[in-house]
């Protein structure tokens, strides 16, 4: 049988397969012995070898359970995690471990509806586009959306923090999916505020220069109330801890709310919209 001659710095997936084969050969197995292992085809242990199939969370679990590398730094999980999280902004990940216990979230974003409020419908319209666009693949496409999902999971955990959010204008405006997908949105929006822990504001365009920000911007209050602040550009993200800047950022975020629209007359503007009234 002949053996492919990988190359590991081709991609990650590549460094991937190149590794499950290295790991598997030290151990004396064939493919079909550890797709055995694993319960999977030894076609499918080929494939995702040579780089041909990207791997998925079970397979690198499973890859783990075979090889007794379950919860190592060496585990295949984090290598997986590493590529997955790949798809995503510099930066980004780091941010994502923190949201996940903060107990409050303030947020800004412009063009498009936050992460944390987006359906999956509207999620995965965004991630679609950017596959046609040839700047992610289909893989990380769905991946994308299933980090969001995780994320979104922190806003109904038993005790869910206190998320105040204040959207551009623009991202109510902006149409993406079609119709019936902003339909199911704009409703999302209108239950999110609904909500007994969250705040939602819109800021609308007539605040001109008076609106304090530029680009996406997102603070945490951490449970040993600890704040962070999180801010991104077109290249990448960055989280700062340094109170000077953070304390500077929630000044400026306050500023925001101050010029933005009441909860109440932002779900009223959502609703005129989806009414198609100006």
């Amino acid at each position: 049988m002949n053996r492919n001659e990988l190359n590991p710095t081709a991609s990650p997936e590549a460094a991937y397969g190149a590794r499950l084969r290295s790991v598997r050969e030290a151990r004396g197995w064939t493919q079909e012995e550890l797709g055995t292992r694993m319960e999977y085809s030894s076609v499918h242990i080929s494939f995702v070898e040579n780089g041909r199939k990207p791997p998925t969370l079970r397979f690198s679990r499973s890859a783990d359970q075979a090889f007794g590398t379950t919860g190592t730094a060496d585990s295949f999980e984090h290598q997986y995690r590493e590529i997955k999280h790949g798809s995503l902004l510099e930066g980004f990940p780091e941010y994502v471990k923190y949201e996940a216990r903060a107990l409050e979230i303030r947020l800004f974003e412009i063009g498009i509806i936050p992460g944390l409020l987006q359906t999956p419908a509207y999620a995965r319209a965004l991630a679609d586009g950017d596959v046609r666009r040839g700047t992610i693949t289909p893989e990380q496409a769905s991946e994308r959306v299933s980090v969001l999902t995780e994320r979104q999971a922190t806003l109904v955990r038993s005790r869910p923090p206190t998320a105040l959010v204040v959207m551009d204008e623009s991202c109510i405006r902006r149409p993406v999916g079609g119709a019936a997908v902003m339909e199911e949105q704009l409703q999302h929006l209108v239950e999110f505020a609904a909500l007994p822990h969250s705040m939602l504001q819109i800021a609308p365009y007539g605040i001109g220069e008076r609106r304090p920000f530029n680009l996406p911007v997102y603070l945490l209050t951490m449970p040993d109330w600890v704040m962070m602040a999180y801010a991104e550009s077109q290249a990448r993200g960055h989280l700062e801890r340094e109170s000077t800047f953070v304390q500077a950022t929630l000044s400026a975020y306050h500023q925001l709310q101050a010029e933005a629209l009441s909860q109440t007359e932002s779900v009223a503007a959502i609703e005129q919209l989806r009414k198609g009234t100006p």
